[in-house]
């Protein structure tokens, strides 16, 4: 499961990216768009290799992307709740059930990619 693997952790930088700022929110933007950018980057080395190396196993693009967003659910959870101090409400848990269906009916009936 290197794909996942690799996903995981690039969202895990992604997630920093995106919304770690968020704990810093006196600092001013121009400041936080470039460390941002600068997390990205190390976001791609991640990411990148775990599409190829996806698409190389069979899995279409839409898997690939699916499986992405699921994976960015869980570690978003995981970041709000501790480092932001959030919890999900109810009718998060449940958007969140429903894209892990979308999982599941991704890779129903499989098909290689072509």
């Amino acid at each position: 499961m290197p794909t996942i693997l690799l996903l995981t952790i690039s969202n895990i930088f992604m997630t920093f990216a995106w919304y770690g700022h968020l704990r810093f929110r006196d600092m001013p933007l121009w400041q936080v768009i470039p460390m941002s950018w600068a997390i990205a980057f190390v976001e791609y080395l991640f990411m990148v290799p775990a599409n190829r190396l996806g698409a190389s196993a069979g899995w279409s693009g839409f898997q690939l992307k699916i499986v992405q967003e699921a994976i960015t659910l869980v570690v978003f959870t995981v970041f709000a709740m501790f480092y932001l101090g959030e919890k999900p409400s109810w009718n998060n848990l449940l958007a969140f059930a429903c894209i892990f269906a979308a999982v599941a009916l991704t890779f129903g009936g499989r098909t290689v990619a072509h």
